[in-house]
């Protein structure tokens, strides 16, 4: 996530000009944990800590969800961000001509991959479990997680882009790990992104994690692997990043995006990786963040 540093954002801002709300971060990112917890782990009370609580969540630094307890209910507090990157160089103005998409998970347009794989939606599987024949299954379109040990998934982006305009930046936004057998928090895997075949760059994840439950991840899934990182990939007219951390000097112009042609987005897990530790990606109701893949066009 990239948050530049200007009056819009002084909600996400001011979240750190508090110990208080810094240390709730540092306790959440160990654990989820109820008002009562924080409570007593900061000394404070629980009126207190529901205030600091509000900041976080209206920040979306945190999500919180009400679950039955032995006395009534209870608000349980989750950490949902992984990483920022604060901009302190605003974007020059003309990128505010924009159009968005939003792709579900399962509606690639092609894939290669090998086992371990499998595709869950909401409510139950699809298919059957290390089969990749079930990737061409019709209910694919419904899958909220999907996971293979090696290969690659491909997705159509739609050009909405006519006459003379032509693309300045395109982002891309979702939730992805590596994926082990059940789940292994220390499990990296090199993970190569492509757009129009030009690779854009490698990032390695550090692992498949599985030790705390996702937020949005249904409760009859239990087959380890819980959620992912939101990672935001994106190529403009200087090069390509992951979440503002420059990947290589490949540029927009690079892609060749033409008017009329879908643009095709990538993500391979190839079996040769210094670190082949597959791929595993989560959309809306799956995971820590209840979102697909969103798409952001710039022109």
């Amino acid at each position: 996530m990239n948050i530049e540093v200007n009056s819009h954002n002084l909600k996400f801002l001011e979240c750190f000009a508090s110990g208080t709300r810094v240390k709730i971060i540092e306790l959440l990112n160990h654990k989820p944990m109820n008002i009562k917890e924080l409570a007593e782990a900061l000394s404070l009370s629980s009126a207190i800590v529901t205030k600091h609580i509000q900041k976080l969540e209206e920040a979306s630094i945190i999500t919180t969800e009400s679950v039955p307890s032995t006395r009534g209910r209870q608000k349980i507090c989750h950490l949902s961000l992984d990483s920022a990157t604060l901009q302190f160089r605003a974007k020059e103005q003309t990128d505010q001509n924009r159009y968005a998409v939003t792709i579900p998970i399962g509606q690639y347009s092609s894939y290669e991959i090998k086992p371990t794989c499998g595709l869950a939606s909401d409510t139950k599987m699809i298919g059957m479990i290390d089969d990749p024949r079930y990737f061409s299954d019709p209910e694919r379109v419904k899958a909220c997680h999907l996971w293979f040990g090696s290969g690659y998934i491909e997705y159509r982006i739609p050009n909405y882009l006519v006459g003379k305009q032509s693309a300045r930046s395109i982002s891309v936004s979702l939730e992805i790990c590596s994926e082990a057998p059940h789940y292994n928090e220390n499990w990296p895997s090199d993970l190569s992104f492509y757009i129009n075949d030009v690779c854009l760059g490698v990032w390695t994840c550090p692992g498949d994690f599985g030790a705390l439950r996702g937020v949005y991840t249904p409760a009859w899934w239990d087959l380890g692997t819980q959620h992912g990182l939101l990672k935001q990939i994106t190529v403009d007219a200087e090069g390509s990043y992951i979440d503002g951390i420059r990947m290589s000097d490949r540029t927009i112009k690079d892609l060749l995006i033409s008017y009329g042609e879908d643009i095709r987005f990538r993500i391979s897990a190839p079996e040769t990786a210094a670190h082949s530790g597959g791929l595993s990606m989560f959309g809306k109701q799956f995971g820590n963040y209840d979102q697909d893949i969103r798409v952001y066009v710039s022109y």
